[in-house]
């Protein structure tokens, strides 16, 4: 009798630290910040790549990392509606690349509302917009677009031997990024009499949309001589048009974000070069800032990340 209730003794005692050991870890896990990255989407290898450094970053602080992301790039009313699910579930702190630079705003007046500090990350919010409702975002981190466009710029019309034809597919109208890095090309070609902009037309950042958009300009202006895209994807969806019209080894081509495909497509000479930004940098500083900000520190208004022109000697 005596053997069987110390064993029960030990029993008893073996499940309760078990129980005890369980709630312990459950704790752990949610001990630190929760905080949201919601990205522009996830089909995407730029945003994967944030999505990865914000992952490394959340690990190391301890953070409950929710990353969100609506199906396409430009679907700004989905992202609104994350962010605003997010502000229903009180996250600690939410980081953002947003589809829209306006129509982001009320999303972001909401947030502040309740108190949820946001981060933005590869595309401002419309400062004018954003100062007229009285919102705040806590730091802007990203690549100065306007100097990549700019690089880019220099790059084709020295290229070029200072003139020939040109065309630029655009990002989505009214994004900031891509609207920046259109004035940065523009006021680089500009200083060149001898370059004329043939065509300038939007494709959405979509690889698809790039195909049939540059077919298209190829078919009016079949003397074009070089391309600027706002983005790797729509350079690559270019590329796949030139090779389909025969011309391939006769447009020069550069590209904005240097994705792996776009580097692939520089080493084989079908692009010339791409600006390459670093999204897994932009993802880690997003989630370090917005801890640094949930701890009552200060951060800068613009946290920058580096650029640079990647070419075939670059690889």
């Amino acid at each position: 009798m005596k053997k069987l209730l110390f064993v029960s003794v030990i029993i008893l005692t073996l499940s309760i630290l078990i129980v005890s050991a369980c709630q312990r870890g459950k704790k752990a896990e949610v001990e630190g910040p929760t905080i949201a990255i919601v990205l522009k989407t996830l089909n995407h290898p730029f945003f994967i790549d944030m999505q990865m450094g914000a992952d490394a970053a959340a690990k190391q602080l301890g953070v409950n990392l929710i990353v969100q992301a609506a199906e396409r790039e430009i679907d700004v009313e989905k992202q609104m509606q994350i962010i605003e699910n997010l502000i229903q579930r009180k996250v600690d702190a939410i980081c953002v690349a947003p589809s829209g630079s306006r129509e982001l705003v009320p999303a972001i007046v909401k947030a502040n509302k309740a108190g949820i500090p946001i981060i933005t990350m590869d595309t401002e919010v419309d400062s004018i917009a954003l100062a007229s409702v009285n919102g705040k975002v806590a730091t802007y981190i990203g690549s100065d677009n306007f100097e990549g466009g700019r690089i880019a710029g220099e790059f084709v019309a020295q290229q070029l031997g200072g003139a020939g034809k040109i065309a630029i597919l655009e990002g989505i109208p009214g994004h900031e990024t891509g609207d920046a890095r259109l004035r940065g090309f523009h006021s680089a070609v500009e200083k060149y009499p001898g370059i004329e902009v043939v065509a300038s037309q939007t494709a959405n950042w979509e690889r698809d949309q790039g195909f049939n958009v540059f077919q298209n300009i190829i078919q009016s202006h079949p003397k074009v001589e070089a391309l600027f895209a706002c983005s790797d994807l729509m350079a690559l969806g270019a590329i796949e048009a030139i090779a389909a019209a025969g011309k391939s080894g006769d447009i020069l081509v550069v590209g904005f974000d240097a994705l792996k495909d776009a580097k692939v497509s520089i080493k084989e000479g079908k692009m010339a070069g791409s600006i390459a930004q670093y999204p897994y940098d932009m993802g880690k500083l997003a989630i370090e800032n917005a801890f640094r900000v949930l701890q009552g520190e200060t951060i800068p208004d613009y946290i920058p990340v580096r650029i640079e022109l990647i070419t075939p000697d670059k690889l």
